[in-house]
């Protein structure tokens, strides 16, 4: 039995590639309910995470294109990374801004893809959401079932009429722990530093990334 530790990094593996679910669920015809979505979401990516053994290996170029092909529909990236790098997301340039998101999703990829393979027989409950007409920005809750205890898995999303399925995340729980804050504070030690700056943080997580490539 996973202790809550190992729980903790599938559950982040499991949401990282929630949010990016494979493309014809984007086209729906219509938008729907931001729990429906969730639902609809984590049905998929469960099949496919039992299904498919390159992603559930920790392949990361498949989990990497996996990512890349339909990560826009369903996830704003570019809100969470302007939140998790603070005030100096609006002095960072154009070009600076694209490169944060391309390190930040390697680092996400390359953290837990190695978890993948602890999807068995886990099932996702997603609970009635609660809002008002005209809302624009929702939590749905959720819990993975299946090994001990039930985990938290919750999302923030906000209202995209006419994109994807009319919802996009931009925030999730982890048992308690939002990831955009986690990441913050990660970030907030690197900007705070004298002469911290974007491209500091570009690098440092580029280094990151170029180390976690070589213990593969």
């Amino acid at each position: 039995m996973m202790n809550r530790r190992a729980w903790g990094q599938y559950c982040a593996a499991w949401a990282l590639v929630a949010g990016t679910a494979s493309a014809p669920l984007v086209a729906s015809a219509a938008d729907m309910a931001p729990d429906a979505m969730i639902k609809q979401l984590s049905d998929e990516v469960l099949n496919t995470l039992k299904t498919d053994q390159a992603i559930r290996s920790g392949d990361v170029s498949k989990i990497t294109s996996y990512v890349d092909s339909v990560v826009m529909p369903n996830v704003d990236f570019r809100r969470m990374m302007a939140s998790a790098v603070g005030p100096k997301w609006r002095t960072a340039t154009a070009a600076q801004q694209q490169q944060l998101q391309d390190e930040f999703k390697k680092l996400m990829v390359n953290t837990y893809a190695g978890a993948l393979h602890q999807v068995s027989d886990q099932t996702i409950s997603v609970k009635p959401v609660r809002m008002q007409a005209g809302d624009k920005e929702v939590v749905v809750r959720s819990e993975i079932l299946g090994r001990g205890d039930p985990i938290q898995l919750d999302y923030r999303l906000q209202k995209t009429p006419g994109q994807g399925m009319g919802w996009k995340i931009y925030n999730l729980n982890v048992m308690g722990i939002w990831m955009v804050e986690t990441y913050r504070n990660q970030f907030q030690e690197e900007l705070n530093k004298p002469g911290g700056s974007p491209q500091t943080l570009i690098d440092s997580i580029a280094a990151r990334n170029k180390a976690n490539a070589g213990k593969k």
